[in-house]
């Protein structure tokens, strides 16, 4: 494997990780419909502000979202939109998997 063929990989893993929690799911689908601020995600979730603002800087750091300042609150979009496309195909598989449980 080349230096970059590692470089890739990795940046897909960091990617995945970033969504293995469902919390961070849910933030992805909200994104998906519209930016939220913090306080809204806070609400929907149920946790604490600082456990969303983790949860936010980990995606952040690896590009799957992004903050826009205005004024006294950030309003956080999604970047990457294609990742709810790889959700829905979790979600066609755990359909076909139920289908061929014993």
């Amino acid at each position: 494997m080349t230096e970059v063929d590692a470089q890739r990989l990795a940046r897909r893993a960091a990617i995945l990780k970033s969504m293995a929690h469902p919390s961070r799911l849910l933030i992805i689908e909200m994104l998906e419909q519209a930016p939220r601020c913090v306080g809204e995600l806070t609400e929907a979730i149920g946790a604490d502000i600082t456990t969303v603002s983790k949860h936010l800087a980990v995606m952040k750091r690896v590009g799957l979202v992004c903050d826009e300042k205005h004024g006294t609150y950030s309003e956080y979009r999604l970047l990457c939109s294609c990742v709810t496309h790889l959700i829905d195909c979790v979600e066609a598989g755990m359909d076909a998997q139920s289908c061929d449980a014993p």
